[in-house]
């Protein structure tokens, strides 16, 4: 007489989803076509390599002039300049601008050597004697530098990043070929029972027999959840056959499915060949549909023997096996198409027509979603990376209140609010701790711009910065601009962290202009690249400069407009070296493990302090104590490899 497997202690839930948890169902990560690419999930952290774009081009139908040559010119006393070429978008300027010269130049065209800015076609006339330009433009006006979308050693995208078509988009402007993914979990499937036929087959009812529903149902939920299915051929309830299949899938898979001879019957042998080929964790949950479950592991995969009634099959799968395949695949839980949300401020309009809004979402820390606007200008590619979908603004809509509720139509399905947002300072050291983070979001925005975001509460966290020394106290700065003030001053959140990094002029190789500090920049004719306004690194040059100015007993002002090209700035905390690395400039605003990393030399200014700053609102928030733990347990790992950080 055959012995039967009783049901005995059967197993809450929760133990059956930590048996399942585990398992090891994560295979190898791979490297796929970016074709093929959509809806992988990147097996590690892509930085950009190259700028994008990567040469300073027109934003304007216009001409480009030389920004100085303009200064001046209104409707009452316009300036002419002679008109010496023209350049069209996708072709190698021929022309170089000088004193007194305009080039006609087309959106997207490369900026001709000598011009530093375009002044749109609208405020212009054609003359006999050349181009009559009716308004002043500085330098800059209406170019987008190189690197101005995406810069040259930033972090394009994370590991664990689901590969959308923004995302696939963002790739393809980088030049990326192939990417890093991980290994989809290859999940055999064997249907079991003597009943059981094929579609497609004959089928005999007077025999009781009934047409395989599983094995298809359970291949499509497993490659809904980001598994790769391998349907194998039908078993019957004979041991040895059914010893073979499972054996050749566990081979073959990372987890092996079956679905029915679970139960507690005579026929029912599944559970015995577990036994002998491996180890039986569990035998019977204590829930409904669904209670003949199996949990086990074969010393070549994982093994999950589901029920075998179809409605059972897929509840448990989706219940407890679903999970653990989009964990091992990187793949995020299943949501509609839209979501609702809460504006997180306010945004007003103006313009009478219909707006398609780019979105990012947030959580509070009541886990409460919040929408806030993500709009970087039309060209750039990576407010798509930032926005996680489009809230649609009816055209009679004056603005839209903070906390008004909204429909966000989703970008894809899966998408899902970061487990943290922060913004502030563009910094190599935290953005490698992001990657300790699961599934952060963070914008390099600068950590002015990053403080005055935390006021309106809508990030998580900010990054800021702090020079290590006394606080200048004037504020002004040439170039009719906002004045820099060390943006400490302003309200802050909760400080999680802080360590130090050496900050100073980044010099090529050899150092050849034989650049000694801030003196050398301000009194002798180098080519210098700037970070932008709201960049710390720049508030701290702001300081030093003020400094310096107190000790020739002179102004800021005065210094800042001796120093040449301290208008133009640059994006990322990379940019400004590489453009020292191509020869482009004399010295560049950088950080000494920027130029260690491209291999240039470092003029060492001092040190600021970087500062994590969470929004006291949010510190209780789940991804915000994910956050402070991992600056707790990684950081001083993190800085130790980094030349010029420390605690």
């Amino acid at each position: 007489m055959t012995e039967r497997k009783e049901f005995r202690d059967l197993a809450e839930p929760e133990e059956a989803r930590e048996a399942i948890a585990s398992l090891d169902l994560a295979p190898d990560a791979e490297r796929v076509p970016l074709s093929d690419a959509r809806g992988r999930v990147l097996a590690e952290r892509l930085d950009a390599d190259r700028d994008v774009p990567g040469f300073d081009r027109a934003s304007m139908d216009g001409y480009a002039v030389r920004a100085r040559d303009t200064f001046g010119a209104d409707e009452a006393d316009p300036v002419v300049l002679d008109l010496v070429g023209t350049v069209h978008a996708g072709e190698k300027p021929g022309v170089e601008v000088g004193a007194g010269e305009a080039v006609e130049i087309s959106t997207g065209a490369v900026m001709p050597p000598g011009a530093d800015a375009v002044v749109m076609v609208e405020r212009t006339d054609e003359r006999e004697s050349g181009v009559e330009i009716r308004t002043g433009v500085a330098p800059g006006d209406h170019v987008m530098l190189a690197g101005a979308d995406v810069a040259a050693g930033q972090r394009a995208l994370g590991p664990g990043t689901r590969l959308t078509p923004r995302e696939i988009g963002l790739l393809s402007a980088l030049g990326v070929e192939e990417v890093p993914v991980r290994g989809k979990p290859r999940v055999g499937i064997v249907s079991t029972g003597d009943e059981l036929v094929r579609p497609g087959n004959p089928l005999s009812d007077g025999a009781g027999q009934i047409y395989d529903v599983n094995s298809y149902a359970i291949a499509a939920a497993v490659e809904e959840a980001g598994g790769e299915p391998a349907l194998y051929p039908h078993a019957g309830d004979d041991y040895d056959e059914m010893e073979r299949l499972l054996s050749e899938a566990a081979e073959e898979c990372d987890l092996v499915l079956s679905s029915g001879s679970t139960s507690a019957s005579a026929v029912d042998v599944i559970y015995r060949v577990i036994e002998s080929r491996g180890e039986l964790l569990l035998h019977g949950v204590a829930v409904k549909p669904g209670k003949p479950m199996l949990v086990g592991r074969f010393p070549e995969s994982a093994y999950v023997g589901l029920p075998g009634y179809p409605v059972s099959a897929l509840t448990i799968f989706r219940t407890f096996v679903a999970p653990a395949v989009r964990d091992a695949a990187g793949v995020p839980e299943p949501t509609t198409a839209t979501v609702d949300a809460r504006m997180a401020v306010e945004e007003r309009y103006g313009e009478g027509r219909m707006r398609l809004m780019p979105t990012g979402l947030v959580e509070d820390a009541q886990g409460r979603t919040l929408a806030y606007p993500v709009d970087k200008g039309s060209g750039a590619t990576t407010s798509l990376v930032e926005a996680d979908g489009v809230v649609t603004v009816p055209p009679d809509t004056a603005y839209l209140g903070a906390g008004e509720a909204v429909e966000v139509r989703l970008f894809s399905p899966d998408v899902r609010p970061p487990s943290v947002f922060g913004v502030g300072e563009d910094d190599p050291a935290f953005s490698r701790l992001l990657d300790r983070i699961d599934s952060p979001r963070y914008l390099a925005v600068g950590g002015r711009e990053g403080l005055r975001r935390l006021r309106n509460g809508v990030p998580d966290f900010a990054v800021a910065t702090r020079a290590e020394r006394p606080p200048a106290d004037e504020a002004d700065e040439a170039g009719g601009g906002a004045a820099e003030t060390d943006a400490s001053d302003a309200t802050e959140g909760t400080e999680l962290a802080s360590y130090r990094r050496e900050w100073g002029l980044v010099v090529p190789a050899g150092n050849p202009e034989g650049i000694e500090g801030l003196d050398s920049l301000v009194d002798r004719d180098l080519r210098f690249v700037n970070r932008g306004t709201d960049s710390g690194l720049r508030t701290t040059l702001g300081s030093a400069l003020a400094d310096l100015a107190d000790e020739r007993g002179t102004t800021r002002r005065e210094l800042v407009e001796s120093v040449s090209g301290f208008e133009l700035a640059a994006k990322a905390h990379e940019s400004p070296a590489r453009k020292v690395a191509a020869g482009d400039a004399d010295a560049g605003l950088g950080l000494r493990s920027t130029a260690a990393k491209l291999g240039l030399e470092f003029v060492s200014l001092g040190e600021e302090r970087v500062r994590v700053l969470a929004n006291p609102e949010r510190e209780r928030k789940e991804g915000v104590e994910e956050l402070a733990d991992a600056l707790d347990s990684e950081l001083v790992g993190v800085l130790e490899g980094l030349p010029g950080v420390r605690p």
